[in-house]
């Protein structure tokens, strides 16, 4: 069944109070950070850039490595590519940026490399499908869903609801960055997320739990809502913050 009403605004409350978490721990993302971006598509592609920029290193995949290989050239030694599993080992912090159906081959093949690591997952059923995943999304929720495929990995929905040009647009404005929605289980788990949303120049809006998440999965009030952060929170319900 999918997260009711009642559960979605407990998340709410549960890691509402998380923000002065997260300044309180800035100094661990403050540090370059070794990051493996599962799929280097649009999304994983632009946000992956953005951290390289940042000064973290990135290791970025695909099942076509080589086709990667200019784009790390040009963002200097601490970009790399590789397949998968060498971005998986790589990576102390991964983003899956994957298509949604090829999440329980994903979720088999990297179980091994991930496990124990924390997860931004940015994946998200699209349209009409009828494979087994998309219906469990429908049914369970799209967090739930991902739970299921990577088990042992610490998730945080994240770079989800947005589309990779408002990133690259918002990273280089001074002012009116999009808020990004980020929802987890893990409270270090966010705070990490958290400064790598700020890394890439959007702002962090930490909604609640796993289940709160639906509010910004697709369907969702904060889907491509592409908003700064004081708006998406009016959005959402959220208390505004300092």
């Amino acid at each position: 069944m999918k997260p009711s009403r009642r559960s979605v605004l407990k998340g709410f409350g549960a890691l509402a109070a998380m923000p002065w978490l997260i300044s309180a721990n800035r100094a661990f993302a403050a540090a370059p950070t070794r990051i493996g971006v599962i799929g280097a598509g649009s999304l994983g592609g632009t946000v992956g850039r953005l951290w390289v920029k940042a000064g973290h290193e990135v290791m970025f995949s695909s099942r076509n490595p080589d086709e990667l290989q200019a784009m790390a050239r040009q963002l200097g030694p601490r970009a790399s590519v590789g397949l998968p599993m060498a971005a998986a080992e790589f990576g102390t912090v991964l983003l899956l940026a994957v298509p949604f159906e090829a999440l329980p081959q994903v979720g088999r093949d990297l179980r091994n490399a991930y496990r124990g690591k924390i997860v931004l997952d940015a994946t998200n059923p699209w349209g009409a499908n009828s494979s087994d995943v998309y219906r469990e999304a429908r049914e369970e929720g799209v967090a739930q869903t991902v739970v299921k495929y990577m088990p042992g990995a610490r998730l945080v929905r994240a770079f989800s609801a947005v589309d990779a040009t408002a990133v690259q647009a918002s990273s280089s404005r001074t002012s009116g960055r999009i808020g990004m929605p980020i929802a987890s289980d893990d409270a270090e788990a966010m705070r990490v997320a958290a400064e790598l949303v700020r890394d890439t120049g959007c702002d962090p809006v930490v909604v609640g739990n796993l289940a709160a998440s639906a509010s910004f999965q697709p369907g969702g009030p904060g889907f491509r809502a592409h908003l700064t952060a004081p708006e998406l929170r009016r959005r959402l319900g959220l208390p505004a913050t300092g």
